[in-house]
């Protein structure tokens, strides 16, 4: 919020839309409140939940391979690298949207992922359940920390580098 009451403000003026690199916090934090609520919803109802199979787990990894391709032409493009056609600025505003909800979404399952694989673990050669579900837990949070790392990657990326012109101080009066 701020700060500037609304009569201080020029006419015209009003917030600027900015949008901002992903914070790793952020997905540190998404990833280890899913994967506690993982591990306490596994644990209470282990016995209703079916098992875990392997799509979700290559549907991340496949997710993270379209990213990490998309990122490097994409940089490519932007760095004007021969052999490489302009880069449509729409395009590369709608890859950043995409990465930055891919980021999220990896820290999320990969957190879920997470929890149900230490809960696996920790519950292994007592629960058939937890033998079972191990592996494709690990492949999940191995797929969500894929996606999570090429989406960082598309991300940085879609920045431009600076140009000569915004490196210039403009003559003072």
């Amino acid at each position: 919020m701020s700060t500037r009451e609304p009569g201080n403000q020029s006419p015209g003026a009003g917030p600027q839309p900015s949008l901002r690199p992903t914070s790793p916090g952020t997905l540190v934090v998404a990833g280890l409140v899913s994967a506690a609520l993982a591990w306490v919803i596994i644990n209470r109802f282990y016995g209703d939940i079916p098992d875990l199979n392997w799509l979700p787990g290559v549907t991340l990894a496949a997710l993270a391979v379209v990213e990490a391709v998309a990122a490097r032409n994409t940089k490519a493009r932007i760095d004007h690298k021969r052999g490489t056609p302009r880069v449509d600025p729409l395009l590369v505003a709608r890859w950043v949207v995409l990465a930055k909800a891919s980021s999220l979404a990896g820290a999320i399952f990969g957190g879920a992922y997470g929890g149900v694989a230490v809960w696996a673990i920790v519950e292994r050669g007592t629960l058939r359940v937890a033998d079972t579900n191990l592996v494709p837990a690990i492949a999940g949070l191995v797929g969500g920390l894929a996606l999570v790392a090429a989406a960082l990657w598309l991300e940085h990326s879609c920045r431009v580098p600076p140009s000569a012109d915004d490196e210039q101080v403009p003559p003072g009066p």
